[in-house]
């Protein structure tokens, strides 16, 4: 065996737990939980020596999300009352979007998010910022 075969068949039972897919709620919300821990450690600083460990985890995380969470569809008003509901959030929790009338205007579908509003909707619920851009003509 060559020396960082020998290395790292010692280190994994201490990594394991973190640096694999999660197959149950519970790996994927420890996974969440310490991907939490890295953001906050490493914030922007792409040069931070855990920066590609934080990478590895999101795209964990993100194949099992894929494999289970179903994708959100629907007009961008459905999906903001979907994820303020599964938040437990009110219109006045939303000032990325703005006031609370202009809040109710987009659920009620009578006003467009702009591109600032869609990425900040995007970070905030952690979703991709398609599921904010679908016209009345693409939601089926």
């Amino acid at each position: 065996m060559n020396q960082q075969f020998e290395d790292i068949v010692h280190v994994w039972p201490l990594v394991k737990d973190i640096l694999s897919v999660p197959h149950s709620d519970a790996e994927y919300e420890n996974r969440v939980s310490f991907l939490d821990d890295l953001i906050d450690e490493i914030g922007e600083n792409e040069n931070h020596p855990l920066a590609s460990l934080m990478e590895v985890l999101g795209d964990f995380i993100e194949i099992y999300e894929k494999r289970t969470v179903p994708p959100v569809h629907g007009l961008p008003g459905e999906v903001l009352r979907y994820l303020m509901n599964e938040h437990g959030l009110k219109q006045s929790d939303l000032p990325e979007i703005g006031s609370q009338g202009v809040v109710s205007e987009v659920l009620n579908e009578k006003r467009s998010l702009n591109i600032r509003q869609v990425k900040a909707l995007s970070a905030k619920f952690q979703v991709s910022p398609q599921v904010f851009i679908n016209s009345p003509l693409d939601a089926s």
